[in-house]
């Protein structure tokens, strides 16, 4: 259900319910004095939401500071058409809404940060944004100096960074697909180009073949040769290397003892259509004219570079078509934020995407249990996990090794496994892998967070876990998630 479009429809709040007991046993007062409870059992309030009520929302003034007593709630922001959960919990005392009254006025409307939805019925206990502003400035003075540099510098800071790592992602990302549709769009290009010379070849020697004057059977008769070498072709069975090198050696020789100019240029067309030494046999003899061989054998090469030239050219276009569908795929464009999803899908556009990341010197395995159900999820938030994770994987292995992506089925959930033949990370760096801020990586390398940021999504966003296993040559990061939605969701 959309925050945007909910009605905030709040009971009234109770004054004077909590004692000053009641408030001492919420950890966010626990150290405040029996004339500081007062003041707050008196100012203060109670108020009830039902289960699936909207409490507050996002970008509204920020009028309130809650104090969660019991249920179960949720926080949400909005990433462009996206509704992302940041904080799913039922701890007692936890606190959101009017968080920052306490700074000076700058200009800045106060607003909510973020949208807050009872999952189950729940209790608050509520203070107004002005009486939790005063309270703070009259009962701790220099915490507040502390609070409103660290509050200001931060936001200074974050909006600077933030903006720099966001330009650097979307100009990797760019780069990496930029590259990919490089290779093929080139390959059509060079393809059309000499498609267009052998096409201009072909007018010219037909016009010679009806120059000569060949009888209309023996046209026939090489007209459906043609079709055959090209069908032939067409169903030829792959070749290794040294089988197309000696397949090309013979067919060089043929050519040579019938004395057929530029069989050097003609033998590896042939060699590559899988057409051999009887086949051109057979087309010599149902020509039966010596002198009108060579032309025969330039024109059928031709014909048959073309459909060579015009197969490399649907297989260039093809792989432009799914580098833009694995974009589309791995953005989410035009697709709904929360959906039930086949997790194989991302998984793939992620590999696609990140291809110029892995390179030639990774070994990419992939062992998919294709029987899996789908899953409830936000797409877009999972391919950020999978980027995240392969990328790491990558790194890891300095550009070589293999990269070994699996899904199978645990319980009541799916777990995707991501592992790489890297060097292992030690037990030391494990127990902090997934803080905030914290890197292994060189200073501006990393930022720290894309560990930290793939923990959240996954446990806070869809209700899942992540941990790493990891010893040298065999380091897996495993996400699980399940396959219906989270219960208290």
């Amino acid at each position: 259900m959309s925050d945007t479009t909910d009605e905030i429809r709040l009971e009234p709040c109770e004054p004077g319910r909590l004692t000053t007991g009641d408030l001492r046993s919420l950890f966010l007062f626990e150290k405040l004095t029996d004339e500081q409870l007062a003041w707050l059992a008196g100012h203060g309030c109670t108020m009830r939401v039902p289960g699936g009520g909207l409490v507050l929302r996002e970008g509204d003034p920020a009028v309130s500071f809650f104090v969660l007593l019991s249920g179960t709630i949720t926080l949400t922001r909005r990433v462009g058409q996206d509704e992302v959960t940041t904080t799913r919990t039922e701890q007692r005392g936890v606190y959101m809404g009017a968080t920052q009254a306490y700074l000076r006025e700058d200009g800045v409307p106060r607003t909510y940060q973020a949208s807050m939805r009872a999952i189950t019925d729940a209790e608050f206990f509520v203070l107004s944004a002005d009486d939790f502003g005063s309270l703070m400035r009259d009962w701790f003075p220099m915490a507040i100096h502390l609070l409103e540099g660290l509050a200001l510098g931060m936001r200074s800071s974050q909006a600077a960074i933030g903006e720099r790592q966001r330009l650097a992602a979307l100009g990797a990302l760019s780069a990496g697909l930029m590259h990919e549709l490089n290779n093929p769009a080139a390959a059509a290009a060079r393809a059309t180009g000499a498609l267009r010379q052998r096409v201009a070849a072909m007018r010219l020697k037909l016009g010679k073949l009806a120059a000569g004057k060949v009888a209309p059977d023996r046209l026939v008769a090489l007209l459906e040769l043609q079709e055959e070498v090209i069908e032939r072709a067409a169903k030829a069975p792959a070749m290794t290397a040294l089988q197309t090198a000696d397949l090309e050696d013979e067919l060089g020789d043929w050519m040579d003892g019938r004395e057929i100019t530029a069989a050097w240029d003609l033998a590896p067309v042939f060699a590559q259509g899988g057409i051999d030494t009887g086949c051109l046999a057979d087309l010599e003899t149902r020509l039966a004219s010596p002198e009108l061989l060579d032309q025969a054998i330039h024109w059928i090469g031709y014909a048959l570079e073309t459909e060579q030239l015009m197969s490399d050219i649907e297989d260039a276009t093809g792989r432009v078509s799914k580098l833009v569908h694995a974009a589309k795929q791995y953005s989410h464009v035009d697709r709904a934020a929360h959906q039930w999803i086949d997790v194989h899908v991302g998984l793939d556009s992620t590999l696609v995407m990140l291809g110029h990341k892995i390179g030639d010197s990774v070994r990419v395995v992939k062992e998919y249990d294709r029987d899996l159900p789908q899953i409830p999820a936000h797409p877009a938030e999972l391919n950020q996990v999978w980027t995240n994770v392969i990328d790491n994987a990558v790194q890891a292995m300095n550009g070589s090794g293999t990269l070994t992506v699996r899904t199978y089925r645990v319980d009541d959930g799916l777990v995707v496994s991501v592992g790489d033949t890297g060097p292992g990370i030690t037990p030391e760096v494990r127990k902090r892998i997934f803080e905030p801020f914290f890197t292994t990586k060189a200073v501006g390398e990393g930022t720290g967070l894309g560990l930290d940021i793939s923990y959240r999504i996954v446990v806070n966003g869809h209700g899942g876990d992540i941990e790493v296993r990891s010893e040298p040559g065999d380091t897996r990061f495993l996400i699980r998630l399940p396959f219906s939605e989270p219960a208290s969701a």
